[in-house]
């Protein structure tokens, strides 16, 4: 996980510094699916050595059929999007019939709709206790929204970056990414209080926002 955890902290430099461009274009796009290569190699080639060393993989149920798998994916890909999507679409029309800028908009009601896979995900392996999964669960998120995601679709159309993110949001996004630290360098759990106290954190962010 401190490995992840450091390559996510590298794509958050790389997508502030790109940020400050002014506006994420078919260059800045390559740029950020070149980094994510590079990402993704890594952990194939780690992979591959976990594998040759044996390693068991955490929380795998070797009893547990094929065709179960494939339908409890199937049913997980279709229904969790689905339903982030049915919340994004309604939740954007109050907002805007509220008169809330679409950069709020995509802040707060879009960001938490579209992350309720993760957060679904997250709280299923937290309840069975599987860490790494809860962690990398968000960890490749990170990850995969800040280079794959502005990297392919600067490559459709320019995408500009609203001054007030430049100012406070982008400090927001990195300094949240480096208070996990705190866990992550020294192994802790992460309990009900730090828990509690990034609720804590995301609404007085919210409330600035507002």
């Amino acid at each position: 996980v401190m490995r992840d955890y450091l390559i996510m902290l590298g794509a958050t430099a790389l997508f502030i510094g790109l940020a400050f461009g002014g506006s994420f274009g078919w260059l800045q796009g390559l740029i950020l699916l070149g980094a994510l290569a590079v990402a993704l190699t890594e952990l194939f080639i780690r992979t591959r050595r976990q594998k040759l060393a044996d390693t068991d993989l955490e929380g795998a149920d070797p009893g547990l059929p094929g065709w179960r798998v494939a339908l409890l994916l199937g049913v997980g890909l279709v229904g969790l999007p689905l339903g982030a999507d049915l919340l994004v679409d309604g939740s954007i029309s109050v907002a805007r019939a509220l008169g809330v800028s679409e950069a709020v908009i995509g802040l707060t009601i879009v960001a938490v709709g579209t992350s309720l896979p993760e957060l679904a995900t997250t709280m299923a392996a937290a309840i069975r206790r599987e860490g790494g999964v809860a962690l990398g669960n968000v960890l490749g998120s990170n990850l995969f929204n800040l280079l794959a995601i502005i990297g392919v679709a600067s490559l459709v159309g320019p995408i500009p970056v609203p001054p007030e993110m430049l100012s406070k949001d982008l400090w927001v996004m990195a300094g949240a990414s480096v208070l996990l630290a705190a866990w992550v360098f020294t192994g802790r759990s992460i309990g009900r209080l730090g828990g509690v106290g990034f609720l804590a954190l995301y609404a007085l962010y919210l409330v600035s926002l507002f």
